[in-house]
């Protein structure tokens, strides 16, 4: 039976995940197809992601968010407050400025909205990681999935809409309210006091390096970010040439927009929400191992359709088993990530590890449609496969066969959080 404070905590972390991805997927997603509406040359449209590329450095910065902080409002909280409250009001000010005569001020305004999306991340996530016992921890990634895909839906598809029926103000006044009543949770939150277990020396340039340094030479930590990265390359690899593949195959925007973003974001919740129950009862290893699998079994079955195989039950199936290995493997991963961060250093050790998944998954996406030109799209996906199959090998040396919930840290997370 979940107990009504774990009930509060992962509402608590719902509304976070919620708010904080919202205008990250709006960016992402339905600004390029608004602003190429507008007549936005290709070339442009293609440089759009750069207002959210802060998502993936954003390790730069954090050791100053673990750092410094004012204590009495709670020290992930005040960040937290600060950068959502930074998000909305510059939502609010792009609401005035012209699509065509202001595109330039525009694209600042959304950069600084990203970077503000991604230093709450930092927060949010080392909050999450204090907030949660090592045994909560499992369904408490699973809650951040299933934020993040909601977040997806509304900030998606869903602006799509409103922006469709309404005109850009109303539009984005509509996004900053939603983030403001998301922020209420946190606004009535306590954040227990911080205790910092070793002396921390200055911030010094050199020191500053060594944190970085220090945290990659931990024992396995080289072969757990590669694994990381691996595995963010294999997907995003098949997965973007999926798209266009689908196209060559005559489906139109709506049936495709139905098949990943409706159906395929609600598999990822699905899949999200089964780890977390998983990764409780049968340890990080073996979900790990199980949900990489599947995400094998997924890429294998994107050939079908390059065999003529482009029925729609084939492509929802496809986009079931992908998509709900996508959620496991995420919720699992982010698990041990929070495992493998230190209390005192919680940001900059959580965000330096979701980096390397942004980084793979970049470099793998920008990468695909070289691949595909040259090796086919059949080639592509076998590449997605060998990568997975070399991120199997790598788990089973990395982590332990049993992953055990440490008393101490059990005690330790009670004694801070009471």
């Amino acid at each position: 039976m979940v107990s009504t404070s774990t009930l509060k905590k992962f509402g608590l972390l719902g509304s976070l995940y919620l708010s904080q991805f919202l205008p990250f997927w709006f960016l992402y997603e339905a600004l390029p197809v608004l602003l190429r509406q507008q007549g936005l040359p290709l070339k442009m449209i293609g440089l759009l992601p750069l207002v959210a590329i802060s998502m993936t450095f954003k390790f730069l910065w954090a050791p100053l968010i673990d750092r410094y902080s004012v204590a009495r409002w709670g020290h992930y909280r005040f960040w937290i407050i600060v950068f959502q409250l930074w998000v909305v009001a510059i939502t609010l000010l792009c609401s005035r400025l012209n699509l065509q005569e202001q595109l330039p001020v525009l694209l600042v305004g959304l950069a600084l909205m990203g970077t503000g999306c991604a230093s709450q991340d930092i927060a949010t996530d080392a909050l999450a990681l204090r907030l949660l016992a090592p045994q909560e921890r499992g369904m408490g990634n699973a809650i951040q999935g299933v934020g993040g895909s909601l977040g997806k839906m509304l900030g998606g598809g869903g602006m799509l809409i409103l922006l469709s029926r309404w005109d850009w103000q109303p539009s984005l006044w509509m996004l900053a309210g939603i983030m403001m009543l998301a922020l209420l949770p946190v606004l009535f939150y306590q954040e227990p006091e911080r205790k910092v277990t070793a002396p921390q020396a200055p911030l010094t340039p050199s020191n500053y390096l060594k944190i970085f340094w220090r945290f990659g030479r931990r024992p396995g930590m080289g072969r757990w970010l590669l694994i990381l990265g691996l595995f963010a390359a294999a997907h995003n690899l098949s997965f973007t040439m999926f798209r266009p593949l689908l196209v060559d195959q005559g489906f139109t925007l709506a049936e495709i927009g139905s098949l990943l973003g409706v159906a395929g974001t609600a598999m990822t919740m699905v899949g999200a929400v089964t780890a977390g129950v998983f990764v409780t009862r049968w340890g990080r290893r073996r979900s790990l191992l199980s949900a990489t699998g599947i995400a094998l079994f997924g890429v294998c079955t994107y050939f079908l359709p390059t065999f003529g195989l482009s029925q729609p039950s084939v492509l929802y199936g496809i986009v079931a088993i992908v998509f709900f290995a996508l959620g496991m493997v995420g919720t699992t991963s982010l698990t041990i990530m929070m495992d493998k961060s230190r209390p005192d250093m919680a940001g900059t050790d959580y965000t330096l590890q979701t980096s390397f998944i942004g980084i793979g998954g970049i470099l793998a996406a920008a990468l695909s449609g070289v691949l595909a030109q040259a090796i086919g799209y059949r080639g592509v996906f076998t590449l997605s496969g060998l990568l997975l199959l070399i991120c199997m090998v790598l788990i089973t040396t990395v982590l332990p066969s049993s992953h055990p919930q440490p008393a101490a840290a059990i005690a330790s997370h009670n004694r801070d959080a009471s």
